[in-house]
């Protein structure tokens, strides 16, 4: 889907150092609650389908069907707003290149996913090219659980977004310009990116790109409704 390229948030990494996350690294999306994280990693998620690559979608809030029904109501607006038909090869590739993978009232361990996705790849020969791991509490999670999926990353050959909930009250900001909650250990992300709402829209802002931090201001606005780039 050549269209979405023009409109995918992920159109903030066309000026990065290397375009991309890349295979064995780890990127975040931080924002507040209601401001469209996971909007915008399902956005990520089609980015990578329409290329025709791999995907495992790991929900620790929803189960399956809720997420499944997310990409549905993403998709169909999606086509709304390119002002194109449904296409029945749209949707062979979603079933195709994605998996969903939940785990709910906290029962996430690095043990399960690694278990899972070799189950995955050995019985399915499903590799996954991209992770996303959506509704990981970063104020809960130690060092050693960002450390942990650096490995699986580098493992599978996966490139892994996350995506990270900060709070209006807490400002906290490191010398390199990176929010809490992930200002502690953002040394393990190669790309932060932070989604914030203004009176004009709602901002991509790039805040972290591989070795180069802080950087110039990059942004992209995005419509509110459908989290597309509008510039």
């Amino acid at each position: 889907m050549k269209d979405f390229v023009s409109v995918s948030p992920l159109k903030i990494l066309e000026k990065s150092s290397r375009q991309g996350l890349g295979a064995g690294n780890l990127g975040v999306l931080v924002a507040r609650a209601g401001v469209g994280k996971t909007a915008c990693l399902i956005h990520i998620a089609f980015d990578k389908i329409f290329r025709q690559k791999k995907l495992v979608h790991v929900s620790l809030e929803e189960g399956p069907e809720k997420v499944t029904s997310y990409y549905n109501v993403i998709y169909y607006d999606l086509l709304k707003a390119l002002n194109i038909g449904d296409d029945y090869e749209y949707r062979v590739l979603m079933e195709r290149n994605r998996m969903i993978l939940a785990y709910l009232n906290r029962s996430f361990e690095l043990e399960r996913l690694e278990a899972n996705l070799k189950n995955l790849t050995e019985r399915l020969d499903f590799r996954p090219d991209t992770i996303i791991i959506d509704g990981l509490d970063f104020e809960r999670s130690g060092r050693s659980i960002f450390e942990g999926l650096k490995g699986i990353a580098g493992e599978f050959g996966s490139e892994i977004w996350l995506s990270a909930l900060s709070h209006r009250h807490i400002t906290e900001v490191n010398e390199r310009g990176i929010p809490y909650p992930c200002h502690e250990v953002d040394d393990l992300f190669n790309i932060v990116i932070q989604l914030e709402p203004e009176r004009s829209g709602v901002f991509l802002r790039l805040l972290k790109d591989h070795d180069r931090h802080p950087i110039p201001e990059d942004s992209i606005r995005l419509d509110p409704n459908t989290f597309l780039a509008m510039d």
